[in-house]
């Protein structure tokens, strides 16, 4: 097991683990995603492994159901216990965030996943974590040119 310096959500059952430094908005997009039914697994830290070719995220006992409202203070939520991821978020600048990218992935504990950089504070950040949530169960398909 590991422990790993990202937000990590569920949604429609999909572990989506959101990264990006101190500040990137990590809580923020997850707070607005649990607004749009994601559930959250851990906020901050996450704990992942690796079983059976999946990689599983849980959240550290001690902040379980726990996520960091800035300007409210500390809000507790039904925690989801874990999930297997199946989708990255990479919280960028806006400047790093490519019109049309190809595909990118990042391995942890040696399983490839695919990668999205956005930015978290651009208005349709929300709808963009769900699409790609949905692309990556296969229940939307990307058309590429």
């Amino acid at each position: 097991m590991e422990k790993i310096h990202a937000t990590c959500i569920e949604f429609s059952g999909v572990g989506v683990l959101i990264t990006g430094p101190s500040g990137s908005g990590k809580s923020d997009l997850a707070l607005r995603l649990i607004d749009s039914g994601a559930r959250l697994v851990a906020d901050d830290w996450t704990e992942i492994s690796s079983d059976q070719g999946k990689l599983i995220a849980r959240c550290p006992p001690p902040i379980s159901g726990l996520l960091e409202v800035r300007g409210i203070g500390i809000i507790s939520f039904e925690p989801c216990p874990e999930i297997e991821i199946l989708l990255i978020i990479d919280l960028v600048a806006s400047s790093e965030v490519e019109r049309l990218p190809d595909y990118s992935s990042r391995i942890l504990q040696g399983i490839e996943l695919p990668l999205v950089k956005l930015n978290a504070f651009e208005i349709s950040a929300l709808n963009k974590v769900l699409i790609a949530a949905r692309l990556a169960n296969g229940s939307v398909k990307r058309h590429d040119t």
